[in-house]
Order: C-alpha cells, then structure tokens, then sequence
C-alpha cells in the first residue's frame, strides 16, 4: 500500500478510532464502577484503578451479590429470558413465513396486504394499548408471558416482514420451482431451501428483535405489570434508579448484568448480522 493512500486513510481511520473511544470508555467506567466499594467510588474516579491494576483489594464483587440475590435482579434476568428468547424467535419465523408468501405466493390483494402490513411501522404502539388491553384481559393474557409474546411479535412482525422480504425475494426461482416439481409442498420449500439461503437476513433480524425486546420498558409494563415474578431487568433496574439512586455501586452493577447478554448475543452474531445488511443493500 502506497504512503499516499496511508495519508488519504488516515484521518477516517483516525475519526473511527475516535468514535469506538466515545463508544467504549463510558463502557469501560461503568464496568470499572461495578466492581467498586462506596467509599472507593466517592473517594476517587474509576480510572485511578489503573494506577495499581494489580492491586485486587480495590475490587468486590459486593455489588452484583447485592443485585442478584436481594434486589431480585438474577430472577428478572431469566425472567427477560424467557420473555425475549420465545418472542424473538415467534416474531422472526412469523415474519420469515409472511415474507415467503407475499415475496412467491400468487393471491389476490397480495400488493394491498403487503402494503398495509408495511404501513403499520408507522403506527405508534402506544395508540394499541387501550384497544388490546380489554382483549388480554378477557382472555386472561394480562400478566402472562404468552401475552407478552404475542404483543411483541405482533409489534415487531411489519419491520422483521420488510427487512426480510428483501432478501427472501432474492432467492433463486430456478430452486423453488425444481423443488415444487418433485412435490414439495411450500412450507417444505420454506423450512429446506428459504431458511438456510436466508440465514444471514435472518439473523439480522434476530438480533434487531432481541436487542429491542430485551431493552423494551413500556410493553413490558403495560402487559406484564411490575410484579417481581415476571417483571424483566428494565423494571428491576428502573426501580432501582427510583428507590436508591444514591448507591451508584447498585446502579452499575445491575446496568452492566443487564447489557451483558445483549453485547454477547450482538458480538456472537455480528458476522451474519454485517451479511444479512449487505445482503439487503445489494438488491437490484
């Protein structure tokens, strides 16, 4: 590589360095602070543990033993576990099996239908809350966590549908066809040919799923309630920030366990998540 193209290089390298340092160091303190005693933590700024790094004395794990036995934060943890893993996966196959039908499925109205699903991103959720809550109720899903599955597959399912269609519709027909000739039916052609093509969409879409379900606060709260046997770890962290604002070592302990799992999930999937968004930036 030529000196000349180093220089021209250089400053947006130097621009995205700079961005990945404003990303990671706030990151970085609040990881620092979690491990932190009160006194530590008014007494000096967290970067001052890096002056003796190897000195273990000025780390407790007090903090997160505080937050997930006493202030219930392990439960809600599983408990946003088994919220976001079961609508995750609910909304990406529904929205995988709607974009299969409107991307080469022939039926009348198939344009109008798709159009109105789209339009649906436009709705603000907030207006569905009164017309869907008297249904929850009268089916006893208020509270529940097939309700809340239900509500977020059904609000995630015209952006997960549009995302996907992109990339379903770029199959190859030649494929389905050859495969509709020897018989299989379509969700045969869907499961054995669709899904595997479009994994890396998939993934996408999954990633963009979980992040939001996990982080999700209002849903949660309308449908779910803040009872301590199913509220997630938005709640239990909010409830912390109201009932003791004053223990920062309690705040960053109980932020970091609930940023953790989505930076793993996001980290573990990034290469099918770069993919599956080139994927759908090359149609054409």
């Amino acid at each position: 590589m030529s000196f000349k193209c180093l220089m021209v290089r250089f400053p947006i390298h130097l621009i995205l360095l700079s961005l990945t340092a404003a990303w990671l160091v706030p990151t970085l303190g609040l990881f620092v602070t979690s491990f932190r005693s009160p006194q530590d933590i008014f007494g000096s700024g967290w970067w001052t543990v890096f002056a003796n790094l190897f000195d273990l004395d000025q780390f407790t794990f007090t903090n997160y033993m505080q937050v997930i036995a006493k202030e219930g934060l392990g439960r809600s943890f599983f408990n946003s576990l088994s919220i976001s893993v079961p609508a995750t996966l609910l909304s990406t196959f529904m929205a995988a099996m709607a974009a299969f039908g409107f991307a080469w499925m022939r039926f009348a109205g198939r344009k109008i239908l798709f159009l109105l699903l789209i339009g649906l991103m436009v709705v603000p959720l907030q207006m569905t809350f009164i017309p869907i809550l008297p249904i929850y109720r009268w089916l006893g899903l208020s509270g529940t966590f097939p309700g809340i599955w239900l509500a977020h597959a059904g609000y995630g399912l015209p952006l997960s549908t549009y995302l996907l269609y992109t990339s379903i519709s770029r199959v190859p027909p030649d494929l389905l066809d050859s495969a509709a000739i020897d018989g299989a039916s379509p969700m045969r052609i869907f499961c054995s040919i669709v899904i595997p093509i479009s994994f890396p969409a998939l993934a996408s879409v999954f990633i963009f799923q979980f992040l939001w379900i996990w982080n999700d606060f209002l849903v949660a709260l309308i449908y779910l309630g803040a009872a301590p046997k199913v509220a997630p770890v938005t709640l239990t962290v909010a409830n912390l920030v109201t009932n003791r604002g004053q223990n920062w070592e309690l705040l960053t302990a109980a932020a970091f366990v609930s940023m953790a799992l989505p930076l793993l999930v996001f980290l573990s999937l990034q290469r099918h998540f770069v993919r599956g968004v080139i994927a759908g930036a090359m149609k054409g």
